[in-house]
């Protein structure tokens, strides 16, 4: 992969003082829709880079996609791309003539693909809905098949949990057998080892464990699954390229008085920006057994779409969700444009990807953040 994708999308490639008054376009609030005011400044010209998932219906991915064949608008106004690259996981075995012929830049070497698994243990809520711990038990079963039929030479996998702490029972690894173990860790809600500095010079590869809190420290920061998914993303966005953080839950948040689900705005935002300022999808299997309608559904549906994920609901076998998720991921394209904003302010840009082909699915994170000086730096 180019080094330019070694920056999750959110994060700037190239930081450019221009060093001179320019006029530009400054959002009235972090990611507000509404058309910002002109300002006199000096102005930040960053690179944006943006990983664009685009399937059919059937979810195959669309290959031979070039510029003109996006919308990608900020504040409801066109940007205009100035590159485009395809990235896949599988090698492909045309010539290099033939794919030149379509626009697209193939790397030999087939790009890594890395999954999270994470567990939102049912424990404590099993006492009144027993059937959750049941649905998890299933869902550990099929993660396991999963990964014992589904991984590819390229595909690195953790597996984590949540329920009064964070825990990660298996830093990224190929190995199927210790993600097999992994899992059943996280199904019974196993303590881990933790995160002690000797424990790490071990660590050969992509690791989340490197960049999380050290020992009682990850206990003490994560009091709230927000803020485990939120060190989790923090941690994969060191790591080169996407990321797809498959949450087996049941769904979490407030539920108003009138039974419908809103974001706590103490946690949401911080978790959500951490995800999408990571490059990390969010893609939500719901534990909730199929044929039952309830208010946290909007939760992980919120979350995945936000995130450039998917929620899924209403299936008889977690096996099929995980199959659709890397059958969706063996492909994407990277966007780059040059966005400005005004050199001392920091905030949440909005974004919108489409195709002009109505047909297709396209799936991209929501926005990025802007202004950051303390952006994860990738690990190599």
């Amino acid at each position: 992969m180019q080094r330019r994708i070694h920056l999750a999308f959110a994060a700037c490639a190239a930081l450019l003082s221009l060093g001179s008054s320019l006029s530009a376009q400054a959002p009235n609030q972090p990611g507000a829709d509404q058309p910002s005011a002109r300002f006199q400044g000096q102005t930040n010209v960053n690179e944006v880079l943006l990983d664009v998932l685009v399937t059919d219906k059937s979810g195959n991915v669309i290959v031979g996609l070039n510029k003109s064949d996006f919308v990608v608008k900020e504040n409801g106004k066109p940007v205009d791309l100035t590159g485009i690259t395809f990235y896949s996981n599988r090698p492909f075995l045309e010539s290099k003539d033939l794919t030149a012929k379509t626009g697209l830049e193939i790397d030999k070497v087939p790009e890594n693909r890395y999954f999270i698994l994470f567990f939102d243990d049912q424990k404590q809520a099993a006492a009144t809905s027993p059937v959750l711990l049941s649905q998890q038990v299933q869902a550990g079963i099929q993660a396991k098949k999963w990964i014992a039929e589904n991984l590819l030479p390229n595909d690195w996998v953790a597996v984590a949990s949540y329920d009064y702490k964070l825990k990660i029972q298996q830093d990224f690894t190929r190995d199927t057998r210790a993600l097999q173990s992994a899992i059943d860790d996280a199904i019974r809600g196993k303590e881990t080892e933790g995160n002690w500095p000797s424990r790490l010079a071990y660590v050969n590869g992509p690791s989340l464990l490197v960049n999380l809190p050290r020992g009682n420290e990850l206990r003490d920061r994560t009091p709230r699954i927000y803020d485990g998914i939120r060190l989790v993303a923090e941690a994969g966005g060191r790591i080169t390229g996407r990321k797809n953080l498959v949450l087996f839950t049941h769904g979490f948040g407030r539920i108003n008085n009138f039974g419908q689900y809103e974001p706590d705005v103490r946690f949401y935002p911080p978790m959500m920006h951490a995800l999408n300022a990571s490059n990390v999808a969010v893609y939500a299997l719901d534990l909730v057994p199929a044929g039952i309608i309830h208010p946290l559904a909007n939760a992980m549906n919120q979350l995945a779409q936000e995130t450039g994920g998917e929620y899924y609901f209403d299936f008889t076998n977690f096996g099929t969700p995980l199959k659709e998720v890397a059958k969706e991921n063996n492909g994407y394209y990277l966007l780059s444009y040059a966005a400005t904003h005004p050199l001392d302010k920091t905030g949440f840009q909005k974004v919108t990807v489409q195709t002009t082909n109505p047909e297709f699915k396209v799936k991209a994170r929501e926005g990025y953040e802007y202004g950051r000086t303390d952006e994860p730096k990738p690990s190599r």
